[in-house]
């Protein structure tokens, strides 16, 4: 069969997460001769879920304009080089190959003489080289965004290529996703690997072993560049070119075959959480829901390969039922009925109480912290306030990150003020930002790190002034001095960056995701990957009320909305806001918006339907009772946030994000983070009947198991463990599916003290009456409770809680609050002063330690131990959103719109 080679070389190898799949395999452009786009249209099934916002592609466009920049493409191709170990370049030179295969040619052999007869460093930007393995048919190429040419030694005699790509990946919290870095570095190695192969390379040229992403470094989208060793990524891609060739030269596909009978003999390995990036998602999920087959049902909701056996009883009612969890079961259910199941959890959140604060954003897709709009909602003791909204005509600015700020710390002044006059001199209660999902923190989060990474900055430079010295960047550009942050901003920034911290305890709740609340105490039907989504779980959990729910079609109308209940916009809206704000042929340069009325307006409705679905969602979870244990976990946070607020009132490590704190600080956490992991762990397990099923359906767990009453008078009890055995002392979690700390004779302390005192279970120990029957035991409580025959219980290993000895009160330990680098309660604004000793590490604030660290700086730059004086560059560990006054920045706001190229898909962008 003749080959012929089409779409891009890179995408269609890096996009390795399909490739255990045979109908993905299948379908290679190389078999059918179609991009993977077009091959979705021509089975019917045009692909939707890949399509880019136009505001997201004019993000792209913006960074690529900006890696070509003269001052960023001399500092991408420098520091480069410096990561590599190699001589400093004499000169940078930048070229474009405007995508042309004869061109690169050229312009490499240019940058080779250059590099041996100069020591010149050459970036050549768009580069074209055959797809490897295809150089003869050259029927597509694979197109790198730059490559760096250097020499290669102290002899200057060869040179290296460096291979690199454009990515304007976001940063989250500071950091950019793994999994893109992996898929970006698949694409670098693919280049490598092509370049490697390529005939044309030039002598004593040779591709460097490692490769280089360029990607935003800031909030204005100037790039940075990150070096790594590109041999695993080349591993992997030669598996992924050699299977293609392989499957294409085994593929019976003919240019005059049917395309669709082609598609329908090739097996799909489907997955509803990670096929949505595939063209041709919606034809196999189309293809599964036509199916009447049980077992397909399965394979829609998502359920795992090793569970569908066990489970398919569940769906056909005919087969045997193995070992399910709860979980699985409730979501196999809830399809069938189409009406929601509840865990048996009862409410321990703070959702919709009082010092709670709800939050909203329609998020830019043109900005990587980029706001559209908020709305903003209080709680107070008499309930819920109104919902204020506001938009922003500068979503990218750094004026209106601030005022993000500014207006969160409003509300949360006024809810921290009620918390502590209603604690009438106890310790006040905490506060809490509501979201509808963790995108929306994330977002909320990012911004407080950007601005307090400039804070500090324009700490340091503050310092500077005083001491006469000139105020410059980490690289010794000269620096633009920001305005302080207000006091109101700080709280908010200090609260977002609390929620960092302690982003790995499962029991501080700074933020609440209220999805994930929700999902503690529903189980919807159709694929789990669905309940990702606020609007769809609140729609399930309705259904209570509303009646059964098909759960496709449901599925559709959610999917199919023009509104999404997070940060982050559907496509439609964000065309349609983008539009309104930068006009379909770009704004007048006085304009801050193009169409200011339909901007506010479309924004404002986008706002309004996220607070509508929140609010459904406090409805349903203040119809649900509360938990005996909400007080314990009430007590945790708000004792974590005294130390908080002191941190707040000193300027005391406040403005210190998780990946900021300095080591001594992050080991010391490695104990609390245990101790917070097994509290919630026991917490969940006796408060969330369902949790409890599934602790005691997992092999691995050795302490929680299930238990069968076979004799009420004695009290004796069949224990399927292999790790509970005779002498064990045990304590009842659930009984038939209901938490036992629920019932009214039993009593929760959480006043102070190291833990949490649980009075009224049945504890007591076990006793084998039969050696023949090992597993039946002789159970005896000193809290008889009331069972019957054939009761089904779980129960668990009371050494897994304590190691008190008595059967009549379970301790639950509490975590220890994070009071690293934090004041202590005498600690004054004048300690540090006076005593520095003594409070180094407690209370010296920001304004002291960025001073003192700036004179550090100072003292490193007159040694010629910095940036740009150094070789090899020096890396900022900071890295925190500064520019160097007059540096060029990127604004997708600025530009005219574009069309997207209708074969690019975000798959391909990302």
């Amino acid at each position: 069969m003749a080959i012929e080679v089409v779409g891009g070389g890179s995408s269609a190898v890096a996009s390795s997460s399909h490739a255990g799949c045979a109908r993905f395999r299948g379908t290679d452009p190389l078999i059918t001769g179609l991009t993977r786009r077009n091959l979705a249209k021509a089975v019917g099934h045009a692909d939707t879920s890949g399509a880019i916002p136009q505001a997201r592609w004019m993000r792209a466009m913006t960074f690529e304009r900006l890696v070509r920049n003269e001052s960023f493409a001399s500092q991408v191709a420098t520091r480069t080089v410096g990561a590599l170990q190699l001589d400093r370049p004499s000169e940078v030179v930048t070229v474009d190959a405007h995508m042309n295969v004869d061109t690169t040619v050229q312009l490499l052999n240019n940058a080779h003489e250059r590099a041996v007869a100069t020591g010149a460093a050459t970036l050549v930007f768009q580069l074209a080289v055959p797809f490897i393995g295809f150089e003869d048919t050259r029927a597509t190429d694979v197109k790198p965004d730059f490559a760096v040419v250097a020499p290669a030694g102290a002899g200057r005699t060869t040179s290296w290529l460096v291979m690199g790509d454009a990515k304007d990946y976001e940063r989250v919290r500071s950091r950019i996703d793994d999994g893109r870095m992996l898929k970006g570095f698949l694409q670098v190695a693919v280049g490598a690997a092509s370049a490697r192969a390529w005939s044309q390379l030039p002598t004593n040229m040779a591709v460097h072993n490692f490769g280089v992403l360029a990607v935003p470094r800031n909030a204005f989208l100037q790039p940075t560049p990150i070096v790594e060793n590109l041999h695993d990524y080349g591993e992997e891609v030669r598996l992924r070119i050699d299977e293609r060739r392989r499957v294409a030269e085994e593929s019976g596909y003919m240019p005059d075959q049917d395309l669709t009978s082609h598609v329908e003999h090739l097996e799909a390995t489907f997955d509803p959480a990670t096929c949505t990036t595939c063209t041709l998602f919606s034809y196999c999920r189309n293809e599964l829901r036509q199916s009447t087959s049980p077992g397909d049902l399965l394979i829609e909701l998502g359920v795992s390969r090793d569970m569908r056996r066990q489970a398919l009883g569940l769906v056909d009612g005919a087969s045997e039922i193995g070992r399910v969890p709860a979980s699985t079961a409730a979501n196999i259910e809830a399809t069938l009925t189409g009406l929601v199941q509840v865990t048996g959890q009862v409410r321990v959140d703070s959702v919709g109480t009082a010092g709670t604060v709800n939050v909203v954003l329609a998020k830019s897709d043109a900005a990587a912290l980029g706001v559209h709009g908020i709305g903003l909602q209080r709680v107070t003791a008499d309930g819920r306030g109104d919902w204020e909204y506001m938009s922003f005509d500068d979503p990218q600015s750094s004026e209106t990150r601030r005022l993000v700020m500014r207006r969160i710390g409003t509300v949360l002044n006024r809810a921290m003020r009620e918390q502590r006059k209603a604690s009438s001199g106890d310790v006040p209660s905490a506060v809490h930002l509501v979201v509808p999902d963790a995108a929306t923190a994330d977002v909320l989060v990012s911004i407080a790190d950007n601005l307090a990474g400039i804070e500090l900055s324009r700490l340091r430079w503050q310092r500077d002034k005083e001491e006469g010295r000139p105020a410059i960047t980490y690289d010794g550009e000269p620096a633009t001095i920001p305005r302080p942050i207000g006091e109101v901003e700080r709280t908010a920034i200090a609260l977002l960056l609390e929620d960092d911290r302690s982003r790995a305890f499962g029991l501080r709740s700074p933020t609440v995701d209220v999805r994930t609340v929700l999902a503690r105490h529903f189980v919807a039907g159709g694929p789990t990957t669905n309940s990702g989504r606020l609007d769809y779980l609140v729609g399930w959990a309705e259904s209570q009320s509303s009646g059964a729910i098909g759960h496709r079609a449901f599925a559709d109308a959610i999917e199919n909305s023009d509104h999404t209940p997070g940060a982050r916009l559907t496509n439609v809206m964000s065309d349609d806001i983008h539009e309104a704000l930068v006009g379909k042929r770009g704004k007048a340069p006085d304009d801050p918006v193009a169409e200011p009325e339909l901007y506010a307006l479309l924004v404002t409705d986008e706002l309004q339907y996220k607070a509508r679905v929140l609010e459904r969602a406090i409805d349903v979870l203040a119809m649900l009772p509360t938990s005996a244990l909400r007080a314990a976990y009430e007590t945790i946070e708000s004792e974590a946030q005294q130390v908080w607020r002191r941190r707040l009132k000193l300027h005391a490590s406040d403005l210190v994000r998780f990946g900021r704190t300095y080591r001594p600080w992050r080991n010391s956490l490695v104990p609390m983070i245990e101790s917070d992991g097994s509290c919630a762990s026991q917490l969940l397990a006796l408060s969330n009947p369902q949790a409890a099923h599934d602790l005691a359906s997992d092999a691995g767990n050795r302490f929680i198991a299930f238990a069968t009453v076979v004799s009420s008078t004695p009290l004796m009890l069949d224990i399927e463990s292999r790790r509970i055995v005779d002498g064990s002392r045990v304590v009842m979690l659930t009984h038939n599916g209901e938490a036992c700390v629920e019932q009214p004779a039993v009593h929760v302390n959480t006043s102070a003290g190291g833990s949490f005192k649980i009075d009224g279970l049945a504890i007591g120990p076990l006793a084998t009456q039969d050696p023949a029957q090992p597993k039946r035991m002789l159970w005896a409580p000193q809290t008889v409770p009331t069972v019957s025959v054939g009761d089904e219980l779980v129960i668990a290993d009371f050494t897994w809680f304590s190691d008190l000895k008595g059967n009549r009160v379970l301790s639950v330990a509490k975590p220890k609050p994070d009071t690293t680098s934090a004041p202590k309660v005498d600690c004054l604004p004048e300690s540090y002063g006076e005593d520095p000793p003594s409070h180094l590490w407690c209370c010296r604030s920001h304004e002291a330690s960025e001073a003192e660290f700036s004179d550090r700086i100072a003292d490193r730059r007159a040694k010629g131990e910095l940036n740009p004086e150094t070789w090899p560059p020096v890396r900022d560990g900071d890295a925190f959103e500064v520019t160097a006054a007059g540096s060029a920045t990127g604004n997708a706001f600025d530009v005219a719109p574009r069309t997207v190229p209708d074969d690019q898909t975000m798959d391909d962008l990302e």
